[in-house]
């Protein structure tokens, strides 16, 4: 992420943590370091579950929620434009 020229911070929840379907102004980068973690994208009818190891990038007013996979998860986020 920093070699794109981004500046990512951590965040993490706890086992089962629900965040209901909402949008950002902005667009949002995704990276999981542990843990999983399932977003759903309610207006493209798709559920992506991320890893350790995978990334996310989600378009400015893209809908989307998410659900905490049973170990919790760990991410590195970061904004871009």
């Amino acid at each position: 992420m920093t070699e794109e020229g981004l500046s990512p911070y951590s965040w993490s929840n706890g086992p089962h943590d629900i965040y209901s379907a909402h949008t950002h102004g902005y667009n949002k980068i995704i990276y999981v370091v542990r843990g999983s973690i399932a977003f759903g994208l309610p207006e493209l009818g798709q559920q992506l579950t991320l890893k350790a190891g995978d990334r996310l990038d989600l378009p400015a007013g893209t809908v989307h929620d998410a659900v905490v996979g049973s170990q919790g998860v760990v991410c590195l986020e970061a904004y871009k434009g």
